[in-house]
């Protein structure tokens, strides 16, 4: 710890936003840049403490009180040779990751948490910027043939591991862009996809090829991939969306969150999509299903599309702003997020629950809700829905976007085809290798773990490249997620 007195000297103090009319006009990203006397200083606020908490709550087991030293002795390319020795990607979970880290810091026990989403972020781009990282393609190579399906965060991280152990990695996409939800679900105001083209760029470097256009299982039989290869992966995500079956649903301008993100995201790319088929806020009276990240991306997006009004609806109750006593520290704190869109604008409620949609001409205009209590316990002790009496109501409304969440990877195709075992959720089961029911074929991420957080990913990601690597080689030195290599 270079300075025992940083936490109470400083506050907590992240990069400045871009301002809210400023960034509402364009799809860049929020946060401005972070001068490095402030970046040392948050990084100055870490007290290393005898027992880390933030290594805990972070599933990579990011090793981070010694970054922060090493920030605040200025010694960057340190700190980034501690930061990858755990976390292939920071420049993603430093732009994308809630920070669970942040939750279990002991700071959070009476103040706020050390910023170390942020300087995850600094160490990752000044790592970029000075040529520090760079493309290292592995010394030998094995001769074994590995096929990752699907290249989002799990699938990426497992490529890159699998190459370093000096395998020869196919990664297949099925959409026309590697990258998976970071590729068309993320907005670009959140993560500028030049972001994400420079580390492909490097991983094709080191060896790794990918495929776009690859739907297995489709256009691509799975007996190609078990022929073709030694270990098959499947890292295809939970794409499964949560649907809302209530009467109207089949209205237009009633759509599933990602096929308003995708859409968007492929039109900042430099796609014409037929007027016909666009999928826009401008001048409406949006709705949005769903209070979590997802629905903040749509909200945001909304705003630039030029929407009239939105309004973001919870079925939950709204989240206290403080941890109440069943919620201590630290545990992932159950309290009110407030992501950058909503400093932008529109409507929160909650409570609130969708009972049909109305609409004139087969589109939609209304949203029929009645509110509901929580303030009951069902047999099993868990709070109970109750519909409120008379308590409906009608919103109008142009355009509905579902952002309730995915249930599980989609069974049709690829996955029924290798007959591979599923669990309860209807998530492929796997072993302590992420190894399936099928020798040789192996599981990660959403699709194994159901949705979650992009830190995950790549920590399955990694754990899933272990197993692998040991099933080929009948040993292996590719840490786990949790195995830091300093």
């Amino acid at each position: 710890m270079g300075k025992p007195s940083g936490f109470m000297d400083s506050g907590r103090k992240p990069p400045e936003r871009r301002p809210v009319a400023e960034r509402k006009g364009d799809y860049r990203e929020v946060y401005q840049a972070w001068p490095e006397d402030h970046s040392r200083e948050q990084g100055s606020r870490c007290m290393d403490c005898a027992v880390p908490f933030c290594h805990m709550g972070c599933p990579l087991g990011n090793v981070i009180p010694e970054f922060n030293h090493q920030v605040f002795l200025g010694d960057w390319a340190k700190a980034l040779e501690i930061l990858l020795s755990t976390n292939n990607f920071p420049e993603f979970t430093g732009r994308i990751c809630p920070a669970p880290c942040e939750a279990s810091c002991v700071l959070s026990i009476n103040s706020d948490p050390v910023t170390i989403e942020y300087i995850e972020k600094e160490i990752a781009d000044r790592g970029f910027e000075s040529g520090l990282i760079k493309a290292q393609p592995p010394e030998r190579r094995t001769g074994k043939k590995v096929a990752v399906v699907g290249s989002g965060p799990a699938g990426l991280a497992a490529a890159q591991q699998l190459n370093r152990a000096g395998h020869w990695v196919t990664v297949f996409e099925r959409d026309e862009y590697i990258g998976g939800l970071l590729a068309l679900g993320i907005p670009d105001f959140k993560l500028d996809k030049q972001v994400l083209r420079r580390r492909l760029d490097l991983m094709t470097e080191e060896g790794i090829t990918f495929r776009t256009g690859a739907n297995v299982g489709v256009d691509l039989p799975v007996s190609q991939l078990l022929s073709d290869f030694q270990a098959v992966c499947l890292t295809c995500g939970s794409t499964e969306a949560r649907n809302l079956d209530v009467p109207g649903r089949e209205l237009d301008g009633i759509h599933l969150a990602m096929e308003y993100l995708t859409q968007q995201n492929r039109v900042l790319a430099g796609q014409e999509v037929p007027s016909e088929d666009r999928i826009t806020a401008e001048g409406k009276r949006v709705v949005i299903l769903g209070g979590g990240d997802t629905g903040a991306d749509c909200l945001g997006t909304a705003h630039r599309q030029g929407a009239e009004v939105v309004y973001q609806l919870e079925l939950l109750p709204e989240p206290p702003a403080q941890r109440n006593a069943t919620n201590p520290w630290p545990q992932w704190p159950m309290t009110l997020r407030e992501s950058p869109a909503h400093e932008e604008g529109g409507i929160r409620d909650y409570n609130v629950l969708t009972k049909s949609f109305s609409g004139d001409h087969g589109k939609v205009n209304k949203l029929n809700a009645v509110r509901v209590d929580w303030d009951t316990l069902d047999d099993n002790g868990r709070p109970a829905m109750k519909e409120v009496p008379d308590s409906g109501w009608v919103i109008e409304t142009d355009l509905v976007l579902l952002a309730m969440g995915f249930l599980h990877p989609q069974h049709e195709g690829m996955v029924a085809d290798l007959g591979v075992e599923l669990d309860p959720r209807g998530n492929i089961k796997v072993d302590q290798d992420k190894m399936t029911s099928v020798p040789g074929v192996f599981a990660a991420g959403d699709a194994s773990r159901g949705q979650s957080l992009v830190v995950w990913a790549i920590a399955e990601g990694r754990d899933l490249a272990q197993g692998v690597d040991r099933y080929l080689m009948g040993r292996t030195s590719l840490p786990r997620s949790s195995e830091a290599v300093v």
